[in-house]
C-alpha cells in the first residue's frame, strides 16, 4: 500500500483529524506548489480562519458566560452544550497558527506548540463527538424514560459525565502530543505533522480506521438508535410529562439538540471519509481533490462557530440570555437576583405586619 510521503501523519489532514499540513504532504510530489495552491488562494484560506476564529470564539465564549451567569441556564442539557463549547473553544484558539501555518507554507512555532495543537485538535475531535453522543443519550432518557429521567438528569450528574468524557478523550490526545512533532521537509520548510510508527504501510490503516470508528461512525450509530427510539415515542404518545408546556420544552430542546447533531454530521462526514480514504491508501494527489479537500476542512471549521447561532435561533432561554447581554437593560435584574429581592421584600413586610401590623394605635 503506496502513501503519497512516507513521512506523512494520517492524523493531519483538518479540523479534529488533521492540520492543513497534510495538504503540503500530500501534494509535495509536485514541484510547482504555487500552481496548486497560489499565494491568492493562501491568503483567502488564512483570512478565512481568521474569521471562523473571531466568530467561533465570541459565540462559544458567549454559551459558556450565560450558562455560567444564568441559575436558570444550569441544566443537565446545558452542562453537556457548555462541554461542547468548551472544546470548540480551545479548537478554535489554534486557528491562527494553522492559518499562519497556511499562509507561511511552514510551521514556525517550534515543537512544543506543535504539540499542543495536535493534541487540542484530538481532544476536540473526540470530546465534540462523545458529548454529542452523551446528550444524544441524555435526549432518550428525558423522552423515553420520564420517571427515570427525574434522578438521572441532574447538573452534578451531568457534570461528572462531562469529565469522564475529557478523561476517555485523553486515550487518544495524550498520545497525539507524545507523536506530534515538526519535521524538515528537505530543507524546504518545516512541517508540524502527527508521526506515526513504522512500518507506516500498517500503522497508518488502521490507526486512520480505529479514529474513524470510535470518533465519527460509532457515536452516529449510537445516535441515530436514540432518535429512532425518540420518534417512535413521541409519535405514539401525545402528552409525555403530564404538562402541555412542559411537553413543548421537551419536544423544543430534543429538537435542538437533534439540529446540532445533524449539522455536526452534515460538516464532518465530507472530512471523515476523505481522511478514511487517505488512511487506507487511496491516491488523493490531485488539484480538483486539493480544492474539495481545503472545502471540507473548512466546513469542519465552520461547525465550531456554527452551534452558537444555532442555539440562539432554536432555544428561547439562549436567545433571552443573548438578547440581554447585548442590550442590558439599566432595570433589568438576573432571575436569582429578583427572586432573592422578592424574597427579601416579603420577609421584611411580613416583619413588619408581625411586629407593628396587630398593635393597637396609642
Amino acid at each position: 500500500m503506496e502513501f503519497p510521503n512516507d513521512s506523512m501523519g494520517f492524523a493531519d489532514l483538518g479540523h479534529h483529524l488533521y492540520n492543513q499540513s497534510l495538504l503540503q504532504n500530500n501534494f509535495s510530489q509536485f514541484n510547482d506548489t504555487d500552481y496548486l495552491f497560489p499565494r491568492s488562494v493562501r491568503i483567502t484560506i488564512a483570512v478565512v480562519y481568521m474569521i471562523v476564529c473571531v466568530v467561533g470564539l465570541v459565540g462559544n465564549c458567549l454559551v459558556m458566560y450565560v450558562i455560567i451567569r444564568y441559575t436558570k441556564m444550569k441544566t443537565a442539557t446545558n452542562i453537556y452544550i457548555f462541554n461542547l463549547a468548551l472544546a470548540d473553544t480551545l479548537f478554535l484558539a489554534t486557528l491562527p497558527f494553522q492559518g499562519t501555518d497556511i499562509f507561511l507554507d511552514s510551521w514556525p512555532f517550534g515543537d512544543m506548540l506543535c504539540k499542543a495543537v495536535v493534541s487540542i485538535d484530538y481532544y476536540n475531535m473526540f470530546t465534540s463527538v462523545f458529548t454529542l453522543t452523551v446528550m444524544s443519550m441524555d435526549r432518550y432518557v428525558a423522552v423515553c424514560h420520564p420517571v427515570k429521567a427525574l434522578d438521572m438528569r441532574t447538573p452534578h450528574k451531568a457534570k461528572v459525565v462531562n469529565i469522564c468524557v475529557w478523561v476517555l478523550a485523553s486515550a487518544i490526545g495524550v498520545p497525539a502530543m507524545m507523536l506530534g512533532a515538526v519535521e524538515d521537509d528537505h530543507g524546504e520548510c518545516v512541517e508540524c505533522i502527527l508521526v506515526l510508527p513504522d512500518p507506516r504501510s500498517y500503522w497508518d490503516p488502521v490507526f486512520g480506521t480505529c479514529v474513524f470508528l470510535l470518533s465519527f461512525l460509532i457515536p452516529v450509530v449510537i445516535i441515530s438508535m436514540c432518535y429512532s427510539l425518540m420518534v417512535k415515542r413521541l409519535r405514539s404518545v401525545r402528552i409525555l410529562s403530564g404538562s402541555k408546556e412542559k411537553d413543548r420544552n421537551l419536544r423544543r430542546i430534543t429538537r435542538m439538540v437533534l439540529v446540532v447533531v445533524a449539522v455536526f454530521v452534515v460538516c464532518w462526514t465530507p472530512i471523515q471519509i476523505m481522511a478514511l480514504a487517505q488512511s487506507l491508501g487511496f491516491n488523493l494527489a490531485s488539484v480538483h481533490t486539493a480544492v474539495l479537500l481545503h472545502f471540507c476542512i473548512a466546513l469542519g471549521y465552520v461547525n465550531s462557530s456554527l452551534n452558537p447561532v444555532l442555539y440562539a435561533f432554536l432555544d428561547e432561554n439562549f436567545k433571552r440570555c443573548f438578547r440581554e447581554f447585548c442590550q442590558p437593560s439599566p432595570f433589568g435584574l438576573d432571575a436569582q437576583q429578583s427572586g432573592r429581592m422578592r424574597s427579601i421584600a416579603r420577609e421584611v413586610a411580613y416583619n413588619y405586619k408581625t411586629t407593628y401590623g396587630n398593635s393597637n394605635p396609642a
